[in-house]
């Protein structure tokens, strides 16, 4: 894993593996990032598959890593995992003016910006997309002809939309509690049109339900939802998801679970059920 491109930010074995944190320059943000990278064991023996886990609002690539537990499973089944930042930050990158947790800083929504001043930096689209994949084939061991995607939240709005936008890159996608219309929600309102401007129709390929609504297809999606979650009813709106994807051929498995709400307890209690079943479609 010794590259000029990675600073090595920490590293520690786990369950038979590597949990590691690095640092790079970005071309694409214009800012060093971090990810999060655990190799389970069989990396030792040749390049292994990937899913990645995008983050929610407020959360770095921290959260995931340390609070969801995923790595004991991911070792038994032979899975990387990559968790990467959810925004540029630094320096010279602009946060919310007023402060607030949901723009800016921590809430890049994976997005490509077009609008003053976040333009510049705010370019996790295509940061997720192209660079990060393009470095980490290069410096780690990763079948890259099997990956799979996950997210919370935010990230699973991000994890939605972008195994939409790209075709056969992920064989399986799933998320937790995720934003699925940003069109529809006060959260995508605010980032949309701040990171995006007025025009909504430029904010279609940025919401899983209007992307398949467009057209856009995977052949399947694993989402949970837990009942007690606080921003279910006016952020969260699973039922649009099934609405959007009623008749599409899309088999949508949307499990409602009662009493959980929307914390990492949640995500680590299913967690295991969401890395067996992208290792199944992952299988060689």
């Amino acid at each position: 894993m010794a590259s000029s491109k990675l600073e090595t930010v920490s590293q520690a074995k786990a369950f038979g593996g590597v949990q590691s944190v690095f640092r790079h320059q970005s071309a694409e943000t214009g800012t060093p990032m971090r990810f999060a990278a655990f190799l389970p064991p069989q990396a030792e023996a040749g390049p292994v598959p990937v899913v990645w886990f995008l983050s929610g609002l407020t959360c770095t690539e921290d959260n995931f890593t340390a609070k969801a537990g995923a790595q004991r499973v991911a070792s038994e089944l032979g899975l990387a995992l990559i968790a990467p930042d959810t925004s540029p930050r630094g320096e010279g990158v602009p946060d919310d003016p007023d402060g607030a947790y949901d723009f800016g800083w921590g809430a890049g929504f994976y997005v490509d910006a077009t609008e003053k001043p976040w333009a510049t930096h705010y370019r996790m689209r295509s940061y997720l997309e192209r660079e990060l994949p393009e470095l980490v084939t290069d410096v780690l061991p990763l079948d890259m002809t099997r990956q799979a995607i996950s997210g919370h939240s935010m990230g699973g709005h991000g994890a939605l939309t972008m195994a939409l936008r790209t075709p056969g890159r992920f064989r399986s996608v799933s998320a937790f509690a995720p934003i699925v219309s940003p069109l529809n929600c006060p959260w995508g309102h605010k980032a949309l049109a701040g990171y995006l401007g007025p025009d909504r129709t430029a904010w279609r390929q940025y919401d899983a339900c209007a992307l398949i609504e467009d057209g856009a297809r995977v052949p399947a999606i694993l989402v949970d939802q837990g009942l007690a979650d606080g921003f279910l009813a006016d952020q969260l709106k699973p039922e649009l998801l099934e609405a959007a994807c009623a008749g599409t051929g899309i088999d949508l498995t949307l499990r409602r679970q009662p009493g959980y709400d929307h914390s990492y307890f949640f995500i680590a209690s299913f967690i295991e059920d969401h890395l067996r079943w992208h290792a199944q479609a992952l299988a060689p």
